[in-house]
């Protein structure tokens, strides 16, 4: 496998000369601009934030990707898929508010914003994943599928399950559906939590295998006809109805590389991750704690997996942040790899061993230094 070219610029400003002015330049400098844009429409794939998290990125790195695309003559729109979990992106209104909410609108990033898989996340097409292991085909939200360029805009931080959550997880993990979700996280069907259940038959009307039922005014799944899609989720009314996950963290994360491989397969692809505000956990968190290590820089790069490995290279040389979860958890030793402290269970290199016994990307890549 080839060397992959990883371009890498500071979190440093001048005068008169902003972070989304240095980002310009990287996007500018980097080999984005060798992708043939014109007519083309161009997903945006990034991550909104979670209600009462912060750690998201801002707006306007989504603006500087748009406003270049544009420039060569394609059609920018920003996108992300619904969750599996209740919270406040489970369907596309709810989405959509939380971004808006967050500061995210056609004038703050210059394009404008469709959530991928549909009004209840059950709007989806199945991609082949090429040497697949542990799934045959990704479901991926459609809208993102339709694609002509997918570009992925990665908040590089930890991930309670994947250990780190940066261009494969956002991704894989991120354009998956809620059906796609389902397959990564649980090897069980959703489940109907009768205490909440108010017996209204809301889920009735969205399951196409008529798996469900109502007796004595409670839902009931049979789940020799549930095919897992969990639309059923996403329509209750009471957040009665939900996933038992269940898939441990490597299992998540070899499905969530397995997704990933699909996606740049099936469409042309580029990315970019900003290392700022690296908290302990995921910005699908309703919180977000003090960042383990100080801001690091951005980075581009045509391979994901090169990049993550970058990410994940300068991270661990980073001096740890006094008073976070990171410092708490190593006890004052440096650890060999900050992220495998900080969520213990996980490991960085399943991604990597992953991606290499499927043939996905590189973990080889020259780093280039933009001023």
């Amino acid at each position: 496998m080839a060397t992959a070219k990883v371009f890498f610029t500071n979190m440093r400003t001048k005068l008169d000369f902003g972070l989304p002015d240095k980002f310009r330049r990287l996007v500018e400098r980097s080999d984005f601009g060798k992708m043939d844009m014109t007519g083309k429409f161009v997903a945006i794939k990034l991550h909104f934030g979670e209600r009462g998290n912060m750690g998201y990125l801002r707006p306007e790195y989504v603006r500087v990707i748009a406003e270049f695309v544009k420039a060569h003559g394609g059609y920018p729109f920003a996108t992300d898929c619904s969750t599996l979990y209740v919270g406040g992106r489970k369907n596309n209104i709810d989405h959509l508010e939380t971004a808006q909410m967050h500061g995210f609108n056609p004038t703050t990033c210059g394009c404008q914003i469709i959530i991928g898989d549909g009004l209840k996340g059950g709007d989806d097409v199945n991609l082949p994943v090429p040497r697949g292991q542990l799934t045959k085909t990704a479901k991926i939200g459609r809208t993102v599928a339709d694609a002509d360029i997918l570009v992925s805009l990665t908040h590089f931080k930890c991930h309670e399950m994947m250990s780190f959550g940066g261009a494969v997880k956002n991704l894989g993990m991120g354009c998956a559906s809620r059906r796609g979700k389902m397959e990564l996280h649980s090897s069980e069907k959703p489940t109907v939590r009768q205490d909440l259940c108010r017996g209204c038959k809301s889920c009735l009307k969205v399951c196409a295998q008529n798996a469900l039922t109502v007796t004595s005014k409670k839902a009931h799944i049979d789940p020799q006809k549930c095919v897992g899609c969990g639309m059923c989720i996403a329509t209750c009314p009471f957040d009665a109805i939900e996933a038992e996950l269940n898939e441990g963290p490597k299992g998540v994360t070899q499905k969530t590389v397995e997704y990933a491989a699909a996606l740049c397969t099936a469409i042309p692809n580029y990315h970019f991750s900003i290392m700022t505000d690296i908290a302990p956990c995921c910005d699908c968190r309703p919180e977000n704690d003090l960042p383990i290590i100080p801001n690091v820089g951005m980075l581009a790069s045509a391979d994901p997996v090169a990049l993550d490995r970058a990410c994940i290279d300068l991270a661990n040389r980073q001096t740890i942040v006094p008073g976070s979860q990171l410092a708490e958890a190593c006890h004052g030793r440096r650890p060999a790899d900050i992220f495998e402290c900080v969520n213990p269970g996980t490991s960085p290199e399943d991604t990597f061993d992953h991606a290499e016994k499927i043939g996905f990307g590189t973990v080889k890549y020259e780093l280039v230094t933009i001023c």
